[in-house]
């Protein structure tokens, strides 16, 4: 079983469903597509492709933290997180018997 689907994989599998599109108009395709994600979350912007899932930003406090090799104190900066919400057609998809 392979474990990961890669960009690569998901471009051959674009081409095969659109053989008529240029690869290169595929491939531009997809970057416009991760990389409005990418905006929208770094703007603070929820993220939602109906019925598959979301994603939206949380702001992690800052805290005291534990290096775990050395067990010494380490100070964590205040950031941002990425959160994903499976959506319902995901979820029924996923757990069909």
């Amino acid at each position: 079983n392979k474990l990961s689907v890669t960009k690569s994989d998901l471009l051959k599998k674009l081409n095969k469903i659109y053989p008529h599109l240029l690869k290169k108009d595929l491939l531009r395709f997809f970057d416009i597509f991760i990389e409005e994600i990418k905006t929208a979350l770094k703007n603070n912007e929820r993220v939602e492709i109906r019925g598959m899932m979301v994603f939206f930003t949380k702001i992690q406090k800052s805290r005291n933290s534990r290096n775990p090799k050395t067990g010494e104190t380490v100070f964590v900066q205040e950031k941002k997180t990425v959160n994903f919400k499976m959506g319902k057609d995901l979820y029924k998809l996923i757990n069909e018997k």
